[in-house]
């Protein structure tokens, strides 16, 4: 098993630690994960961070080949490169696996059956978690249905009741006894689920212009972790910072908001600039303090929150968090709790700058979801540093990727933009026996295409209408499912619906791909012939 938050304590170095889990003589296997997991095993557990801890635990799971695997949140703290070597692991492996993680992209590349923890229930789909979606959103729309119907007969059977006992006593008794029989069944039915009511205060506007870097540089000793960085923030961007760790992510967030200074190159910011940084190390919850008092610092039970008074433990419900805790230290609260209390401390003050460093570590997913609506309504700018593939795709308009080496570059749009603008890995000489194998006529040798195909070009032209017709039917699904009384009337045709919405907005998502892959295509060809030769 995997913990969520290992404990290495007891332990020498870091292969002490990672061989503790394995058989007897299986050592070398113990060294060689920490050594594809980029970790020295030799390093003294003392002084590790985050994702060295994860990666040390991950060792040691997996050293001694288990036939079953229990992982709790294991993608907390690993970079992009880790999470990536792990799916390959867990797909390429012969185990059993039970995954607890609230990273959607990670759950849909190594599940093939899911268990959903709902109100009490436990369910299960079996299939992998990219199809648990539209399987609970059924189930929930289903269930609605049928709550109304039930709240239907108990409203029926309690105006009865009100009617009075006629002389025909015994069949009345026994209507009674069905009210209390429905009266029942609504109380067993579960209840809805608590979710967190989460926007920020926002502060006046910033200027146009938020942070202009030119060239910037950063250097620790011999070591380059910036070089000749250049990027243009404006009002309203949303900014994501990705890249293994180590690679200089928070140096590089600090140097735009003004923490640190760089070495070289210029570094100008707009006006009017009000930022509130959420910390990636929690290290501004202090022990001994309580909910209450890290958002009363001043005393009192009243604190303001988007320019109107808000009573604390109304507020903290907003956050999910029961009453009691208000009062209680912040060490009793569990890493998703204490994630929430820095969310709610920080949305509740005013703001135009949001600069958030792995926000999502131990977020359940309703509160992921909740964050990112939360963060397209925000008026303001953010800078975002995170390791959630799925979440950069649905916040950041553009992403800068860091390579460990001193080089930054920025891309439109968000992780999986990247995937397919970053350069491709240089390509390795081939032996001569493939050399020959080529069979290109001499006279196409160095002929470069400047336009696109006829067949791509074509594509081109027909995917609008083909996205405007299926944006028509996703709305016409979306409307005739709205109808309350369409499962109680035609279950088939509603189990219909909602699989033909489910087919319509796949559809959409691969259009919509298509068109935006053959568009830079177009982009990046006639750059080509616009530029000189």
């Amino acid at each position: 098993m995997l913990a969520q938050e290992p404990d290495l304590s007891g332990h020498l170095t870091v292969l002490d630690y990672a061989a503790g889990g394995a058989a007897k003589g299986e050592r070398h296997r113990a060294a060689a994960l920490l050594d594809d997991l980029g970790v020295d095993g030799a390093r003294k557990v003392v002084g590790l961070s985050g994702g060295e801890v994860r990666r040390a635990a991950l060792a040691r799971t997996l050293a001694g080949e288990p036939d079953v695997l229990l992982l709790d949140e294991p993608t907390n703290h690993l970079d992009l490169a880790a999470i990536e070597w792990l799916e390959q692991r867990l797909a390429s492996g012969r185990c059993a696996l039970v995954v607890i993680s609230h990273d959607r992209a990670f759950l849909e590349r190594v599940t093939n059956a899911t268990l959903w923890l709902d109100r009490g229930r436990l369910l299960r789909l079996e299939a992998g978690f990219a199809k648990f979606e539209a399987w609970s959103e059924e189930i929930l729309a289903r269930e609605a249905v049928e709550a109304a119907k039930l709240d239907k007969r108990i409203a029926e059977e309690t105006r009865w009741s009100h009617q009075g006992i006629t002389a025909r006593r015994k069949r009345n008794q026994g209507r009674l006894r069905r009210l209390q029989e429905l009266r029942a069944e609504r109380a067993r039915r579960p209840a809805a689920a608590g979710s967190v009511k989460m926007a920020a205060a926002t502060a006046g506007s910033t200027g146009k212009l938020v942070i202009e870097a030119e060239d910037i540089a950063k250097n620790y000793g011999d070591h380059a972790v910036i070089r000749g960085f250049s990027t243009r923030i404006l009002r309203g961007d949303r900014v994501g910072l990705i890249g293994p760790n180590g690679a200089g992510k928070t140096t590089l967030l600090r140097l735009l908001i003004g923490e640190l200074e760089p070495d070289a190159g210029d570094l100008r910011r707009g006006t009017n600039i009000e930022m509130v940084y959420l910390d990636q190390a929690r290290e501004s919850l202090a022990a001994g303090e309580t909910p209450w008092s890290i958002l009363c610092p001043r005393g009192g039970d009243q604190m303001v929150v988007g320019g109107r008074p808000r009573h604390v433990v109304s507020y903290l419900r907003d956050f999910l968090f029961a009453d009691v805790q208000a009062r209680s230290p912040v060490e009793s609260l569990s890493g998703g709790e204490r994630n929430r209390l820095l969310l709610a401390r920080a949305l509740a003050r005013p703001s135009n700058l949001l600069v958030l460093d792995e926000p999502t570590n131990d977020l359940d997913m309703d509160t992921l979801d909740l964050l990112q609506e939360m963060l397209a309504e925000y008026a303001g700018t953010i800078l975002l540093v995170s390791h959630d593939r799925d979440f950069l795709d649905r916040v950041v308009t553009s992403t800068i990727a860091l390579t460990g080496d001193g080089t930054a570059q920025e891309y439109p749009g968000g992780y999986s933009d990247y995937l397919r603008q970053r350069p491709a890995p240089a390509a390795k000489k081939p032996a001569p026996r493939a050399a020959k194998a080529s069979r290109k006529p001499p006279a196409q040798a160095g002929k470069t295409r400047d336009r696109l195909s006829y067949k791509q070009q074509h594509a081109l032209e027909r995917l609008p209408a083909r996205l405007a017709a299926l944006e028509s039917r996703i709305a016409e699904l979306e409307a005739a499912l709205a109808d309350p009384g369409l499962y109680a009337r035609d279950r088939a045709a509603f189990e219909q619906a909602t699989a033909d919405l489910a087919a319509a907005r796949e559809s959409y998502a691969v259009a919509e791909m298509e068109w935006l892959e053959l568009e830079l295509l177009r982009e990046e060809l006639e750059d080509g012939r616009e530029k000189p030769a």
